[in-house]
């Protein structure tokens, strides 16, 4: 008798169930680092168990698509069937990330810093 191997078998089966076998999402405009916001008042009695949890994750407050992957330990590539559902029935929305602060022009900081001394 062999001894499974550890690891092998157990996500075989899962991703192809999560997709339901779609070979492409009804949106594909998912990001690692959007953010989905999770409505709160959307009816969750009809949702699968990986749409639930993504409901709840996201109630507290906006996840990026990378940090719902892995609470949920499904691949990004996976993760996106459930989000385009969800999108589809209004239960998230999303917004792109905050983009990251530019620095300012060290001349013009030294040109207003100049200006406030000599006022």
């Amino acid at each position: 008798m062999t001894v499974p191997r550890r690891g092998r078998d157990n996500g075989l089966v899962r991703p192809y169930v999560v997709t339901g076998g779609r070979p492409a999402p009804s949106r594909n405009h998912f990001d690692h680092h959007t953010l989905v916001i999770s409505r709160p008042e959307t009816p969750r009695a009809h949702l699968t168990a990986e749409h639930r949890q993504v409901v709840e994750l996201c109630l507290p407050g906006a996840l990026s698509v990378a940090e719902i992957s892995s609470y949920l330990g499904l691949p990004v590539s996976v993760l996106c069937f459930p989000l385009a559902d969800l999108m589809d029935s209004g239960h998230i929305t999303t917004r792109a990330p905050i983009p990251p602060a530019q620095l300012s022009d060290p001349d013009l900081l030294k040109a207003v810093l100049h200006g406030l001394r000599s006022l």
